[in-house]
């Protein structure tokens, strides 16, 4: 009987803990039971979907705003803490700059929003900046840019942690500049840095470039001074 319930679930697509969560509710009414049932499989559904997405994000560690305090942060009056917390900033395409010295809380606040993010349905990935500007370019010369920006399209939330930290070459600066004129009104960024706006042609190299990148990314922004 057992094997033909699973058979069943394979075949309905239902999880195998279906049956194990039928083995631990109790009601005398049918229809109370399946209730009770189907609600615990959508929990489990849920649950896989976010682990999948968090999963998907690669974060380099995990970080959640589980005892994390913005008492050392100035948060502007155009955006609520709570409009962190739940991720609504990424449904209204808006975008985070999380400016500040090395070891403010800059890339833990990034990945919890991200897994805030993950957690109300979106979809995330996370980026060493410099890894996001070289990707590109190895995509390029190998020939698969095409996908590797269908890839990033799917995305809801955008990170670029350590913004800055390294000079780009010009071509990573224009592969760049592309990754970001894609998510321009269409997708959320968060990007962690240490440097000014104003310091901010060192990274790009370029004057017309580091104006364009700047005036897209500060458009419907919220600047967080750690």
């Amino acid at each position: 009987m057992n094997d033909l319930l699973v058979k069943y679930c394979k075949e309905l697509r239902f999880s195998s803990n279906l049956i194990e969560n039928a083995k631990l509710l109790k009601s005398e009414d049918n229809l109370e039971f399946l209730t009770e049932l189907f609600k615990l499989e959508l929990q489990n559904r849920e649950i896989k979907l976010k682990n999948a997405y968090i999963k998907s994000a690669q974060f380099d560690v995990v970080e959640t705003f589980e005892d994390y305090t913005f008492e050392d942060i100035n948060i502007p009056n155009s955006i609520a803490i709570d409009d962190i917390l739940t991720a609504k900033f990424v449904s209204n395409k808006e975008n985070l700059i999380l400016y500040g010295n090395v070891g403010s809380g800059k890339t833990h606040l990034a990945i919890a929003a991200g897994i805030a993010a993950c957690n109300h349905g979106k979809k995330v990935r996370f980026f060493r900046t410099s890894t996001l500007a070289n990707q590109p370019v190895e995509a390029k010369r190998q020939g698969y840019i095409v996908k590797f920006m269908k890839t990033l399209d799917k995305c809801d939330l955008l990170i670029c942690d350590e913004w800055g930290y390294i000079p780009l070459d010009i071509t990573a600066t224009k592969l760049l500049f592309q990754v970001i004129a894609e998510c321009y009104e269409r997708k959320s960024l968060i990007i962690t840095t240490n440097l000014e706006f104003t310091l901010w042609n060192e990274i790009f190299q370029d004057t017309k470039i580091t104006a364009t990148i700047i005036d897209r990314i500060i458009r419907h922004s919220h600047l967080l001074d750690f």
